[in-house]
């Protein structure tokens, strides 16, 4: 599913970070205390509400591709509490990945001042806001409609993705997602775990699949537990999905586990009729974005911090692509005779090569084309970009091969 995962991550990320004194924190020079043990540690759950992390699972890969940190509000938090709490926790587990931090709608409705406790955490924190999927929650009103898009508008344009929770039983109005132009449609845990056992439920997610893909959005399915689910969800196009089958309920970003198992699909009888296969937008990834100016060092780090990376996209302030780092050929470049010294400090543009940039409409033949028009760079990752050329995620060569494999074996 087009995850976009925009593959982000944040060089020097540290620890050990501040709390904003609205949330009850300490001085920026007063030690951040030690983790509470919870959901998602080393151990059993031994402090209710404390964070969980919730990888979000690509079904074809098997990779995790972003997090989900969980908090539950405390007594005296503020509207925005957990949300805060999610961010801090995230950074002192040092995840790298992009977050998916549950947000209350009604702090989206309620404006940009309220919002304003969550961008100074993320500030002390040193997320970007292209790095966090801010899934709205909860019911909407009629008469919140205007003030929810005015919101979602402001979010987008500070850099955050945008997505939508509890699809099919929360009361959203289905065409507020035509207005709204989500990045990511999060399904109902209730909804998933009823099927597919129940025919009809199982006839409305595959119609609010059919919807996403409509308004350009990927789908998530929450709350995996057993393969019957897992087949189902396969079987309705979803290739994103979290839960406990797909990884243990202590799962934690700081254990380095980039990949989880995925149980093996059943094969299909069904063949494929279209020749020129899906658009590129349904196999898309968060790509790993820096800035144009950044250093060969600062790619170094993005590198070493996260082995599933397999390119950094240089961007401009508009989100567009200006280079494209190859994993291997930089590693290699940089570890032969002088490499690091003579480039670790200088901009990493200058051993970027030029992206190779698809439309998001592109279909994966096409695509695939695209790639082969470099013998030298035939599996560089293909950067996705949408009407106004910003950057999307990228493309992995190798999951357009596989998937047209599929459908020539009529799998």
């Amino acid at each position: 599913m087009p995850v976009t995962s925009a593959d982000l991550r944040t060089p020097g990320f540290h620890a050990s970070v501040p709390m904003p004194a609205e949330f009850g924190g300490v001085p920026a020079s007063a030690p951040m205390p030690a983790p509470a043990p919870g959901y998602g540690g080393p151990g059993p759950q031994s402090r209710p509400g404390a964070p969980a992390f919730l990888p979000v699972v690509d079904l074809d890969t098997g990779g995790v591709v972003a997090v989900e940190v969980a908090a539950e509000p405390r007594p005296g938090d503020p509207p925005l509490g957990a949300t805060v709490n999610a961010v801090l926790a995230a950074a002192r587990e040092e995840a790298l990945l992009p977050l998916v931090l549950p947000i209350p709608v009604s702090s989206v409705i309620g404006g940009s001042a309220g919002l304003a406790p969550l961008h100074e955490t993320m500030r002390v924190c040193r997320r970007r806001p292209r790095e966090v999927i801010l899934m709205i929650e909860g019911d909407v009103a009629p008469a919140d409609r205007a003030a929810l898009l005015s919101g979602v508008d402001g979010l987008r344009a500070v850099g955050y993705l945008i997505a939508f929770g509890g699809l099919g039983t929360a009361h959203l109005p289905l065409d507020l997602l035509a207005d709204a132009s989500p990045y990511v449609i999060v399904l109902s845990g209730d909804l998933v775990a009823r099927v597919p056992r129940d025919q009809r439920r199982g006839a409305l997610v595959e119609s609010l699949v059919g919807m996403a893909k409509g308004v350009g959005a990927h789908v998530l399915a929450p709350g995996l537990r057993d393969e019957a689910q897992l087949a189902a969800v396969r079987g309705w196009g979803i290739r994103l999905a979290q839960g406990p089958l797909l990884a243990p309920l202590d799962w934690r970003p700081s254990q380095g586990h980039g990949r989880v198992h995925v149980p093996l699909p059943v094969p299909e009888t069904t063949t494929a009729n279209i020749l020129l296969g899906p658009r590129v937008q349904e196999f898309l990834l968060p790509a790993v974005t820096l800035s144009a100016e950044a250093t060969a060092e600062e790619v170094v780090a993005v590198f070493s911090a996260e082995p599933s990376v397999t390119s950094v996209i240089l961007v401009d302030e508009y989100q567009r692509p200006q280079g494209s780092i190859d994993r291997s050929r930089f590693l290699l470049f940089m570890a032969g005779a002088y490499g690091h010294a003579l480039h670790a400090k200088k901009p990493a543009g200058r051993l970027a090569d030029q992206a190779k940039v698809v439309a998001k409409t592109t279909p994966a033949i096409a695509a695939m084309q695209v790639a082969g028009r470099d013998n030298a760079r035939v599996y560089d990752d293909l950067v996705v970009v949408d009407e106004v050329g910003r950057c999307m995620g990228v493309v992995r060569v190798g999951d357009l091969i596989r998937h047209v494999a599929e459908l020539r074996t009529g799998r």
